[in-house]
């Protein structure tokens, strides 16, 4: 039986020091049960559905530069990137992809990280939908995140640590900062979705009713996909760092900041060692599992918690893609150059005196008029931004999803602005043909003879939107 075996594993193409060099014994976890399952994906549906085209973007991303080491750049900087940027992220998939399918060769030499980035994405989707339940109070929100950070670190082999590391363990190493410095547009992406993922906290916390947190959201939504328009102008410079993006959600759970920008900081790293060529091609699992190991445990490369603060505050959010709430303010002007390290993004920036954009104002309404609709007012007042709004069906459908769930209706809206609960839909091919006419007007005594209708023959295609170019 044993020589069977061995017979096996030599046809298969294995010797045992490989399969030993390749053995896992990390597994997969259900998350944490409860009623407050998919209340985001309810509450929040195109948002929610965000996250599962960035899903795609990082799992494409390890696998071409795994399996296709040699291949030139554009191949992510452009077809990658064109393909998630103006189909992936327009049309984004309805439910959570198994990123296991689609980097299949990477999987292979690092299942271990590749476990480690879903248990801890698994936690921000759970802590999306606990702040998106209308049903709990504010404390038992705070209890239940508790609840699901102590659930989450449980798994001692998956967990990132609580306790903040410093930027040696990611961008000091030799292998350090090749990933930015030949794809900066994908770069720049993903770090658009980390800016995304933490900033979303932002608007859930803020909002003081389901009204506010819903124009919050959609506000926020929408500047991301401002943000990846002219790629890479307004994408982040650097990293985004939870303590500058979210500062209400880093003050209420600091636990869950620090986990999530230790996340994304290993999102860079492994990016890193896949993308340097010094790194040989039989080293790179070891150095993934040994940065895997650095940040899970609570005492290499680590940093004060105050620290980690201060450092988000001089690094500049004007550099991590702006405040995530607010929507017409201009983009800040940044005060690094791209690529920057994080300890050059906090001293350039110190040497500014740069004033700060505050976008983060919420959309007041008035009278009955609920913020939803007061957004989109000052939206639609906006040629550039009705434009956009009219071509983009992605954010239509947003809007409207958003507007549907407001219990408030519009009463009051400013002379050439739409504002109503509904919104404008592209024109069919078959309206596009048509010719509208009016009836004409029944006759009126004593003029037995009907007036003719001065709108007759009118083409009434031409009055609609613009069509998306």
């Amino acid at each position: 039986m044993r020589q069977l075996a061995f017979a096996f594993i030599i046809s298969a193409g294995f010797t045992p020091f490989a399969a030993n060099a390749q053995w896992s014994t990390a597994h997969e976890q259900f998350y944490l049960p409860g009623s407050f399952n998919w209340q985001f994906r309810k509450n929040y549906p195109v948002a929610d559905r965000l996250f599962n085209a960035f899903d795609y973007g990082h799992a494409i991303l390890y696998e071409r530069l795994w399996s296709e080491p040699g291949a030139p750049v554009s191949r992510l900087e452009n077809d990658e990137f064109n393909f998630i940027t103006r189909k992936l992220l327009v049309n984004p998939p309805n439910l959570p992809l198994e990123e296991g399918a689609i980097e299949i060769a990477y999987v292979k030499i690092a299942p271990e990280a590749k476990l480690m980035f879903e248990w801890a994405h698994l936690l921000h989707r759970q802590i999306y939908d606990v702040l998106a339940d209308e049903r709990l109070s504010m404390a038992q929100k705070d209890a239940k995140v508790q609840e699901l950070l102590r659930y989450y670190k449980t798994r001692k082999d998956l967990a990132f640590s609580s306790v903040p590391k410093n930027m040696e363990l990611m961008e000091g190493q030799p292998y350090s900062l090749a990933f930015r410095q030949k794809y900066p547009k994908f770069n720049g992406l993903i770090w658009a979705y980390h800016w995304l993922q933490i900033g979303l906290y932002e608007p859930l916390l803020a909002g003081r009713n389901k009204d506010e947190r819903q124009t919050g959201v959609l506000a926020t939504v929408t500047r991301f996909r401002q943000m990846i328009e002219q790629p890479p102008t307004w994408m982040p410079r650097v990293m985004p760092m939870t303590p500058a993006v979210a500062p209400l959600f880093t003050a209420r759970y600091p636990e869950a900041a620090i986990i999530f920008d230790n996340l994304h900081s290993m999102h860079d790293v492994i990016s890193d060692i896949l993308a340097n060529p010094d790194v040989r091609r039989d080293r790179k699992r070891a150095e993934i599992l040994k940065a895997a190991k650095r940040y899970r445990d609570d005492t290499s490369f680590v940093m004060p918690a105050s620290e980690w603060r201060e450092m988000a505050t001089a690094m500049g959010i004007q550099n991590m893609g702006g405040p995530p709430r607010g929507f017409l303010a201009e983009f800040p002007k940044p005060t690094v150059e791209r690529g920057a390290t994080m300890n050059h993004a906090a001293m350039d920036h110190g040497a500014h005196t740069a004033t700060r954009v505050d976008s983060a104002a919420p959309v007041q309404s008035s009278g009955n008029v609920s913020p939803i609709n007061a957004l989109y007012a000052r939206m639609m007042a906006d040629p550039v931004i009705r434009g956009r709004i009219n071509a983009d069906s992605t954010l239509r459908r947003m809007m409207s999803a958003a507007m549907t769930a407001s219990k408030t209706t519009t009463s009051a809206a400013k002379p050439g602005v739409r504002t109503r609960s509904t919104l404008p839909r592209k024109p069919s091919s078959t309206t596009r043909r048509a010719t509208a006419t009016k009836p004409a007007p029944a006759p009126a005594k004593p003029k037995p003879k009907p007036q003719p209708d001065p709108h007759a023959g009118m083409d009434h295609s031409k009055m609609e939107m613009p069509k998306k170019k």
